[in-house]
């Protein structure tokens, strides 16, 4: 089958190599500042509804979810989920996050056009990440290359959905790092801190964004779409 062989995971190594790298950076951060509590002695949840408050934006519900990091901003419902690990830790690893959600949240009630974009992708997007595999293994049964043609294209607009995403998060950082200060979330020093845990999340994102285009680009390499000569 397509993408367990070995001449694709050789391919695919480096991606994955910087995705195991900047996910080991991440935890690694987010624990080592994990300890370091804020002076304000407040939570995540605290945390991100202070910043909220200060931008005037209160239709925004803060939930908790399970799991670990797996906090997200919905747009949808306009809720803000935070896990457990951040939700309720006075941290700066917890208050980092929080306020980085709270960022996308910021970024939604001023339209922010990047997150607006990444936003109306998400149905395709779903579709782009399950469909080319089951259309590229149809494509070489029944030696069609129109269906392997259409796989790739589906795959590429994951490839453009991972690259939208790099500057939504890194603005939602920025804005995160800057309001956390002007609303007395946290202090300058203690910014500095947090900001690092904010700096090695992204780093996840750009190892995404490395995989999808490493990924397409083995697509369009193994199909001969791409570097091929005619004789």
């Amino acid at each position: 089958m397509l993408g367990l062989n070995v001449e694709y995971i050789l391919f695919m190594l480096p991606a994955l190599i910087v995705a195991g790298l900047a996910t080991l950076y991440t935890k690694s951060t987010f624990s080592s500042y994990a300890r370091e509590g804020s002076a304000s002695g407040i939570t995540g949840a605290e945390a991100a509804r202070r910043m909220l408050d200060y931008k005037g934006i209160g239709s925004v519900k803060i939930e908790e979810v399970n799991g670990f990091l797996t906090d997200h901003y919905d747009p949808t419902s306009r809720t803000l989920r935070l896990s457990p690990g951040v939700y309720r830790s006075e941290s700066l690893s917890a208050i980092g996050v929080a306020c980085h959600e709270a960022g996308h949240a910021i970024q939604h009630a001023t339209s922010y056009r990047p997150l607006n974009l990444r936003t109306a992708m998400v149905p395709a997007v779903q579709i782009g990440t399950y469909a080319p595999y089951l259309l590229i293994g149809l494509g070489i049964i029944m030696n069609s290359i129109g269906l392997i043609k259409l796989a790739i294209l589906l795959f590429s607009l994951v490839v453009v959905f991972s690259l939208v995403t790099l500057p939504v998060e890194w603005n939602a950082s920025t804005r995160a790092k800057q309001l956390m200060v002007d609303a007395g979330i946290v202090t300058p020093r203690e910014e500095i801190m947090a900001g690092k845990v904010l700096n090695a999340a992204f780093l996840t994102y750009v190892a995404a964004a490395f995989s999808a285009l490493l990924t397409l680009l083995y697509y369009l390499l193994r199909f001969g779409l791409i570097g091929r000569r005619d004789d």
